[in-house]
């Protein structure tokens, strides 16, 4: 099937590349990064701005950079041409919008902490949420897609995960499950931002969203740091 034989699994390594390890690491890690700047801002706690500014710039130029090169060269992987969309496309709205909210944290990491610092950032963000909210609508087709089309299932040869590889649906639960929440945080997005104020009590929007948000994002970064070793596994097996 395509270079890939079913008796003994060999994979062309050359014509698969791909990256949603660190993609998926990152991606964790800036979802985390969003819901503890929040929290931080609404409970009035000393928050380096500045900080969160290189942290958005150094996970958004890995995901900007993986990503746009998933997109734009198709299909980067030969066998899973469907890899493009799923992973690449994501991983390059999300790091541009860190690189964005970078910027915009770095503008404002001398606002005194006095003053509304929740709600003066919230105002700006607003404009991003139809942005967001049509991302959040794309994770939530990927997770029907993932459910409906069986995907996500790796191979027998494929260390920890392969244990449910006659189990397809598992992983497909597990990783559409990922994508759902996220998309549902996405698009809930907007109505956390309203009353969001330093020292103002977190609203059932807020409280959803966080942990649509935050769950997703501790799943993306231990299943991609895992992937670590799975994905070097697999390809040691499968070398031929």
């Amino acid at each position: 099937m395509n270079g890939i034989t079913q008796a003994a699994l060999v994979i062309d390594w050359t014509q698969m590349p791909t990256y949603n390890t660190i993609m998926s690491v990152a991606a964790g890690a800036g979802l985390l990064s969003v819901v503890w700047l929040g929290r931080g801002l609404q409970r009035g706690a000393p928050v380096r701005l500045e900080g969160y500014a290189v942290s958005f710039l150094v996970l958004g130029t890995i995901l900007t950079i993986t990503g746009a090169h998933m997109t734009l060269t198709w299909p980067l992987a030969k066998y899973f041409p469907f890899d493009n969309i799923i992973f690449g496309e994501p991983s390059l709205g999300f790091g541009v919008l860190l690189l964005g909210s970078a910027i915009l944290l770095w503008r404002r990491k001398d606002l005194p902490e006095t003053e509304d610092r929740g709600a003066e950032i919230a105002s700006v963000v607003r404009p991003l949420g139809i942005i967001i909210v049509g991302f959040g609508l794309a994770l939530g087709a990927i997770a029907f897609a993932g459910l409906i089309f069986q995907l996500f299932a790796a191979p027998p040869e494929e260390p920890i995960s392969g244990a449910f590889a006659q189990w397809p649906w598992v992983e497909a639960t597990f990783m559409s499950g990922m994508f759902g929440v996220a998309g549902i945080g996405a698009v809930l997005f907007p109505l956390a931002l309203r009353g969001f104020s330093t020292g103002s009590q977190r609203t059932t929007w807020q409280w959803i969203v966080g942990i649509c948000i935050g769950l997703p994002g501790l799943g993306f970064f231990l299943f991609g740091a895992l992937n670590f070793f799975t994905h070097i596994g697999l390809i040691i097996n499968t070398m031929g």
